[in-house]
């Protein structure tokens, strides 16, 4: 029989030394991507976001605070996830591939100066890694979210914020805490 309080202890414990882990290594490249994400709000460029699954849902919800209000109320910003059009999704899916999905929605939407905000616990899902491609040949800045140690991420990437974490719910919670972060 599981012990509730045994599992409960050990996930609290299990996040507590990630977060000290991000508290020690992550206040420069947090700090670096704020800046960034000013700089092209205060340009009037937007900001593109994207992940699959859990991250997906990451995507999403950073979106929704920086068009929303987060905190303090202000004048709401502009952020999309791509990976809400559900349509745009199914269609690029099935005329071009999976790995193609926020790609083309990159080409579609993307113009020089605007963020890609891209999502990864690994580092290394290829659709992510092709939509990163394809921003920086569009002259986008990308800023990363993601794990273990940055993956493929780390060379496309002018920031990738690496949770030093393998586990991946530890890596989703620190990703939605940078999100909260710089949505402030």
């Amino acid at each position: 029989m599981i012990n509730v309080n045994h599992v409960i202890q050990n996930e609290l414990q299990m996040h507590k030394q990630t977060i000290e882990a991000v508290i020690k290594t992550m206040q420069e490249p947090l700090e670096e991507a704020s800046k960034s994400m000013i700089a092209v709000l205060k340009r009037g460029n937007k900001i593109l976001l994207c992940g699959n699954g859990g991250s997906a849902s990451d995507a999403q919800h950073i979106a929704a605070e920086l068009t929303g209000r987060y905190k303090v109320e202000r004048k709401g910003l502009p952020a999309i996830a791509l990976n809400t059009d559900t349509s745009a999704l199914t269609a690029i899916a099935n005329d071009y591939g999976y790995n193609k999905i926020f790609q083309r929605q990159v080409e579609a939407l993307a113009q020089k100066g605007d963020l890609l905000i891209a999502i990864s616990t690994s580092g290394n899902s290829e659709n992510i890694v092709l939509a990163l491609q394809s921003a920086k040949a569009l002259g986008c800045e990308t800023l990363g979210f993601s794990g273990h140690q940055g993956g493929k991420m780390n060379d496309l990437c002018d920031i990738n914020l690496i949770v030093p974490s393998n586990d991946t719910p530890r890596i989703q919670e620190m990703h939605i805490l940078f999100g909260h972060i710089l949505a402030k």
